[in-house]
């Protein structure tokens, strides 16, 4: 009962006129991004959390939930029209939707891929709202060494299904760690890789570096892109036909299930529950061979798996403090940045809070599906628009909200260097998730460790006598040797990079 009144308060916040504005600012956002090729939901995320800066948290993070979830659907339309996929979760919708184009029955793909996204957002919502107070009062009962070793668990899973190479995994999150330590010792007070710099003495900014690695290198890697030709095709019939119905409704079902399972598991990435999806129903189906030719199971199972993950992918952050993506992470910096530290003493803490943005999930993908069944002709239009003014744009965009974070041109400086090392790390395919992960999760490792050991009096044997950690820490061990093996297929691998 606790939890059906503090949703109903939730929900009652989230229908407050500011914040459904702020909802639905956040689904247009987010659905742009999503349209617009190259700029995905993190490169977005973190592009335009400047914007919520003068927000209060409550808005600014409903604001920035719905650029996340609008971002994972607006990339459809590019996938669809122009064989792009306009974010990584949108790659296996490019096999079935763009042929569904080509035949004349873009319209119903995009139809059914909003369909799909609308009830495995919904689904995945409810799931969330059922699941996330008792696994946070679980959360409740972990110590320090217990946090300790959860976030370990959480960066290995990571850092090992982050890329091709264990080895370039493990260097990313280290380099992370050490980026997270840059600033002034918490304990003794000392700076730490400084280098004399005063502006480095409250280590570097969360948002210029992620500005950086995901929306200036999203920009010089989008300048070398060639332009696509978007094919055209009927987008007035958006309903599919009963026969298509048939076919969808079991398919949207499985991927939603697919979708919220995968999503609760740190490290699996978003691209990996549309790929299960797809390859399931393509298993599953009496008629195989239509897979690649149009079939619209190809575009309902992913889509609706692509959303479903990206609700339940918010239960581990809100209940444990663990972002399982770069996406999340990013989120978790918006949490950060406005006072807040996601993780199960948020429940206690600020119920209002946590219930207001749930709550308004459930508004949030009511809004997606109003903005975009009706209105998809016009954001196809915006596939038209030069990519020289929509980079120039960003860009500018960019430099105004890393300066904006501290009146600092330092910060600029920050975010151009590390746009320069994202856009090299892309080029020699090395994986940029455990460096954001390390970056964000660093700060609090740091604590956990420290406080652990100021309990044992620095006898680090506590965190191998207390059953729940050292149950984890195996558990890490596990994840690496298995990331080693190289047991999870290579497209996954692949896929789960963003």
């Amino acid at each position: 009962m606790d939890t059906l009144a503090h949703l109903m308060a939730g929900l009652t916040a989230a229908l407050s006129l500011q914040n459904l504005a702020f909802a639905l600012i956040g689904c247009l956002l987010g659905t742009l991004i999503g349209v617009l090729p190259g700029l995905g939901p993190a490169a977005g995320t973190a592009i335009l959390i400047p914007l919520t800066f003068k927000l209060d948290p409550t808005g600014a993070l409903i604001m920035l939930s719905a650029i996340y979830y609008g971002a994972m659907y607006g990339g459809t339309v590019t996938s669809v029209l122009i064989n792009v996929p306009g974010e990584a979760a949108s790659v296996i919708t490019c096999i079935d939707g763009h042929q569904m184009a080509k035949q004349g029955r873009g319209g119903t793909a995009l139809g059914i891929a909003a369909i799909g996204s609308f009830v495995g957002g919904i689904v995945a919502t409810i799931a969330l709202v059922v699941v996330a107070p008792p696994l946070a009062q679980v959360a409740l009962k972990f110590g320090p060494p217990e946090f300790f070793a959860l976030m370990l668990v959480g960066l290995c899973l990571i850092t090992g299904l982050g890329g091709r190479s264990l080895l370039a995994g493990l260097t990313m999150a280290i380099l992370g760690l050490l980026i997270a330590m840059v600033g002034i010792d918490p304990v003794r007070g000392a700076p730490r890789f400084t280098l004399g710099i005063p502006s480095l003495y409250d280590g570097l900014g969360f948002i210029p570096v992620v500005m950086g690695l995901f929306g200036v290198a999203e920009i010089l890697l989008g300048i070398g892109q060639p332009r696509h030709q978007v094919i055209k095709t009927d987008l007035a019939s958006l309903l599919p036909s009963r026969e298509e119905w048939r076919r969808s409704i079991g398919a949207i079902g499985r991927g939603t299930g697919i979708g919220f399972f995968l999503g609760l598991i740190p490290g699996v990435g978003a691209i990996i529950p549309t790929f299960v999806a797809y390859v399931f129903e393509k298993r599953l189906s009496k008629t195989p061979e239509r897979f690649g030719h149009g079939a619209i199971e190809g575009v309902a199972a992913p889509e609706s798996a692509n959303n479903a993950y990206a609700n339940a992918a918010m239960i581990p952050l809100l209940t444990l403090g663990i972002p399982s993506s770069p996406t999340i992470a990013v989120l978790m910096g918006a949490f950060i940045i406005n006072g807040l530290t996601p993780g199960p003493f948020l429940f206690q803490e600020r119920p209002d809070l946590v219930w207001a943005v749930i709550a308004s999930f459930f508004l949030g993908n009511i809004l997606l599906l109003v903005l975009n069944l009706p209105f998809v002709g016009l954001w196809a239009r915006i596939l038209y628009l030069p990519h020289s003014y929509v980079w120039a744009g960003t860009l500018l965009f960019c430099i105004i909200g890393a300066y904006s974070l501290q009146q600092n041109v330092f910060d600029i400086g920050v975010m151009i260097v590390c746009g320069i090392i994202g856009y090299g790390m892309r080029k020699i395919d090395m994986p940029i998730a455990p460096l954001v992960l390390g970056l964000i999760l660093g700060p609090f490792l740091e604590k956990s460790l420290r406080t652990s050991l100021e309990m044992s009096a620095g006898d680090f044997s506590i965190f191998f006598t207390r059953p729940l950690c050292l149950t984890l820490l195996v558990l890490a061990g596990i994840v690496l040797v298995a990331s080693a093996l190289r047991l999870p297929p290579r497209e996954l691998r692949e896929g789960s990079t963003t």
